[in-house]
């Protein structure tokens, strides 16, 4: 039998058949988590045939519903797939996409970056290389891996993907001396934090800023699943009519008391203090949430910063200033990564993104 490895090297096709599969793997960022988003598409004589993306956890994988596409199966023999990332080779909800592929016969795979998941990592390329089909990796390899952040994240470090997010005054605070923070940033910024929420698995505060700001912490602004609510509440002090405790939405309280219970369906997590946070993450990474938004309060997010338990930052910032009040966090070692204008008829607020750059030292 014959074995094929192709070297990375880039043509423009194969950067376009690619880009169009990121595209596709993208329709599923708020549905298929716990799963990485995948696109594929097939092409045959320069044109693509067949596309296909994972829409859900559980569902019909990318390369599977891309080669039920194809109107003329037998093209297949003679096709190029192009997938975003590893074909999977193992049997979960769905049987491995290696292996279909390697029974529809495709003549070539293409594949933008390879599978962390120790149940892949290699293995889907080995079943296609075997099967004679040529293989070729790291096709816009950068745009496959940042693409799936959060699931390499919580594959590699055995942790969620952390995103800090706060909105400050121009000069530096994110509440008044009575804790009152409505609203500093103009309603499209608020907005976009909707949909962010409708992309991510969990987001969690911090005891006051549940006291005094009352937040449902749902994605009501933007369509979209709202995330799990976490909150960090040592004593367990928090008032029961709150509106996280709800039943809108899963609530976990985590807690330093001896109480380890469900009590009108919110979930109460004890942690011990002296690593309370670490054990929090071993606790996330169980449950398979894989992405958290943390919006506050300064005291929460500073205490993330200071555990170098954070990957990206979002920060807006307003045009208006308090001069005195509760200052906002301060990061550790980073690098703005972009910035933008978020502009409404009576506001523009600067968007900052910034990266943790002690997690690549």
């Amino acid at each position: 039998m014959n074995f094929y490895l192709v070297l990375p090297v880039m043509s423009k096709q194969d950067e376009l058949f690619m880009q169009r599969a990121l595209q596709l793997a993208g329709y599923g960022k708020s549905t298929v988590s716990p799963n990485p988003m995948v696109g594929c598409v097939i092409v045959y004589d320069d044109k693509i045939i067949g596309e296909g993306w994972h829409q859900k956890a559980g569902e019909p994988h990318a390369e599977v519903l891309a080669i039920r596409s194809v109107e003329n199966q037998e093209l297949l023999k003679s096709a190029t797939a192009y997938v975003t990332l590893e074909p999977c080779a193992h049997y979960g909800k769905t049987p491995p996409c290696a292996e279909l592929l390697v029974e529809k016969q495709l003549k070539k795979v293409v594949i933008g970056a390879v599978d962390s998941n120790p149940l892949v990592a290699g293995k889907g390329i080995e079943i296609l290389k075997k099967a004679g089909i040529e293989v070729e990796t790291a096709v816009l390899e950068k745009e496959c891996l940042e693409i799936n952040k959060a699931f390499f994240t919580f594959m590699q470090k055995k942790r969620p993907y952390i995103i800090l997010k706060w909105a400050q005054t121009s000069d530096g605070f994110i509440a008044r001396e009575n804790f009152d923070s409505k609203w500093i940033s103009n309603p499209l910024s608020r907005q976009l934090v909707h949909k962010w929420r409708t992309e991510i698995d969990a987001i969690l505060i911090g005891k006051n800023t549940a006291k005094y700001d009352d937040p449902q912490l749902t994605a009501r602004d933007w369509s979209g699943k709202n995330p799990i609510r976490l909150i960090i509440d040592h004593n367990l002090s928090l008032n029961e009519e709150l509106k996280i405790f709800d039943d809108e939405q899963k609530t976990i309280v985590f807690h330093s008391q001896d109480q380890n219970t469900e009590k009108d369906g919110v979930e109460l997590i004890q942690l011990k203090r002296d690593n309370f946070l670490g054990d929090m993450m071993q606790y996330l990474h169980k449950e398979k949430i894989q992405s958290v938004l943390i919006e506050g309060g300064t005291q929460t997010v500073q205490s993330f910063i200071y555990a170098g338990l954070w990957d990206e930052a979002r920060i807006f910032t307003a045009p208006i200033s308090f001069e005195k009040g509760i200052k906002a966090a301060e990061l550790k070692n980073h690098q703005l990564v972009s910035q933008e204008d978020i502009q409404d008829k009576n506001q523009t607020d600067v968007l900052s993104i910034y990266q943790n750059m002690s997690l690549y030292s």
